[in-house]
């Protein structure tokens, strides 16, 4: 568990990757306290009515001193390019990462796509 983010479905893959579902920006300085580098989103702008605006999180990355990267998927060709960004991430990010999308299944999925 997280603190400050005990109402988000969070799973930590390995010491490298956690999952989770849809963060707000009031979750990112919980993120970074926690120590992870970077906050991936997986899941595409305005997929869903009310979902965070990713200009906002970006925002609250960069107020909070992580880096922010944008890797969607919601079919198979954006999939084999968020692979791809996310095996960039996997090999340019100097810390763990944190991944997000609508319910954390999409970022497993891409991630072990990743290490494949």
């Amino acid at each position: 568990m997280i603190p400050g983010l005990e109402d988000v479905d969070v799973k930590a893959l390995d010491d490298r990757v956690t999952v989770a579902g849809q963060i707000r920006p009031d979750h990112v300085p919980a993120i970074a306290a926690a120590g992870f580098a970077c906050v991936m989103m997986n899941r595409p702008e305005h997929e869903e009515y009310g979902q965070p605006d990713w200009g906002a999180i970006i925002t609250a990355c960069e107020a909070a001193g992580i880096e922010a990267r944008y890797a969607p998927m919601s079919d198979r060709a954006s999939a084999l390019q968020a692979v791809d960004l996310f095996r960039m991430a996997l090999s340019e990010v100097d810390g763990p990462i944190f991944a997000f999308c609508r319910s954390g299944a999409r970022c497993e999925i891409l991630y072990q796509a990743a290490l494949g």
